[in-house]
C-alpha cells in the first residue's frame, strides 16, 4: 500500500522560507515521478512543481518560477519542496502526489494516482 506524508509546513512572514517534504512508502522505485499542489480556500487545487526521471526533468507553475525548488533524495525516498521569498498568496494547503497514472499534464490533478493529507502553509504580509 502506497503512504505519503508531508511535513514542514508552517507560518512565516512575507519574503521567508520553508522546505517541505514528502515521504513515499510502498512504492515501486521505477516510479519516481512526484508532483507537489497546492489549494487555496475556496479555490481548485493547482500544480506547483514537479519532477520526473529522479529530477531529470522537473516543470514549475509560472507563480513560483525561480522562487521554489522541487528535488528528490532517492535513497530517502523523500521528495522537497524548497520555498523561497514566500508571498501571502501562497498560503495554501500543500499536497504532494505520486505514480503518473494518465499521460496528461503534469499540472492536471487527474495525472496522479496517489496523494498525501496535506501541510499547511501560512505566509502573512
Amino acid at each position: 500500500q502506497v503512504q505519503l506524508v508531508e511535513s514542514g509546513g508552517g507560518s512565516v512572514q512575507a519574503g521567508g522560507s520553508l522546505r517541505l517534504s514528502c515521504v513515499v512508502s510502498g512504492s515501486s522505485p521505477s516510479r519516481p515521478a512526484m508532483a507537489w499542489f497546492r489549494q487555496a480556500p475556496g479555490k481548485e487545487r493547482e500544480g506547483v512543481a514537479a519532477t520526473y526521471y529522479s529530477g531529470g526533468v522537473t516543470y514549475y507553475a509560472d507563480s513560483v518560477k525561480g522562487r521554489f525548488t522541487i528535488f528528490q533524495d532517492n535513497a530517502k525516498k523523500t521528495t522537497y519542496l524548497q520555498m523561497n521569498s514566500l508571498k501571502p498568496e501562497d498560503t495554501a494547503m500543500y499536497y504532494c502526489a505520486h505514480y503518473v497514472q494518465h499521460l496528461t499534464n503534469w499540472a492536471d490533478v487527474g495525472t496522479w494516482k496517489y496523494w498525501g493529507q496535506g501541510t499547511q502553509v501560512t505566509v502573512s504580509s
